[in-house]
């Protein structure tokens, strides 16, 4: 599970707009969002460093 949703809301960030940093389509970063499909290690990472927070802040813990 990932915070991708709720760090995008603290930031003020659309999934369209980090859609097109990380080159991939709305629906793939929508999925990721809604917790429907997890992205890879290497994205999560890109994700990290574009949102400028550390990786762990976008896990959930279980």
């Amino acid at each position: 599970m990932n915070r991708i949703k709720e760090v995008l809301k603290e930031k003020g960030i659309s999934q369209t707009w980090l859609a097109k940093r990380l080159d991939k389509s709305y629906n793939t970063i929508n999925e990721y969002a809604r917790n429907v499909r997890q992205p890879s290690l290497e994205d999560l990472y890109r994700i990290a460093k574009i949102l400028e927070v550390n990786p762990k802040d976008l896990l959930k813990e279980e």
